[in-house]
């Protein structure tokens, strides 16, 4: 059987690991969101257990990135021009993401709709993910970009300012955008940890 370790590369793997950590940080301060809307109920499991979940991922990603040196560092000409790619457009796209969030909440504390900023951030968030998509390649940030708009604009519409929960009062908009973002988050980067783990049990068959 061929070794197909050259065919999976060190930068493939890592991308992924990267991928990983950005939604397990990212996930996890989205949960912070979504305990602030809980205004102390089930204080402290929630905040444990969304540290944990944190922690899990971003230990993920950590270990992706050292199975990944046992990968072949060597990529064609067409590849490393084909990351150097991915890397300019993925910086735009960040850039571009950070100043849409940056006018939205300008925009939202001069008019004083502040309640507004978590969704319409989640609804950036998520929009920004589609190009990603084309990007890397990988049709779970689609899925992953239209959740986070679609459960942006079900709060934005739907969600009531305050609801009681075993009679404490929450503030429903920060949890619902809050733990949902988490949550999509979350599964993405554990799609893209189990797919990394894949590549890399192939890159060990011979």
């Amino acid at each position: 059987m061929v070794q197909t370790s050259s065919i999976i590369s060190r930068a493939a793997v890592r991308g992924s690991a990267s991928g990983l950590l950005f939604m397990a940080f990212f996930g996890t301060l989205w949960a912070g969101t979504g305990v602030m809307g809980l205004q102390g109920w089930g204080f402290p499991y929630v905040e444990l257990a969304a540290v944990f979940v944190g922690i899990t991922l971003i230990i993920g990603g950590i270990s992706l990135i050292r199975a990944s040196k046992r990968l072949s560092n060597q990529v064609s000409q067409e590849d490393a021009r084909r990351w150097k790619r991915i890397r300019f457009w993925f910086n735009i796209t960040f850039i571009a993401e950070g100043l849409a969030i940056g006018i939205a909440i300008a925009i939202c504390n001069a008019t004083n709709f502040t309640d507004l900023i978590p969704a319409i951030i989640a609804l950036i968030v998520g929009i920004h993910f589609l190009p990603l998509a084309h990007l890397f390649q990988l049709r779970i940030y689609y899925v992953t970009g239209l959740l986070l708009c679609l459960l942006a604009i079900i709060t934005l519409l739907l969600v009531p300012e305050s609801v009681t929960l075993f009679e404490h009062q929450i503030i429903a908009p920060l949890s619902i955008i809050g733990f949902g973002s988490a949550l999509i988050l979350w599964t993405t980067g554990l799609t893209i940890w189990l797919k990394a783990k894949k590549m890399l049990s192939l890159a060990t068959l011979t």
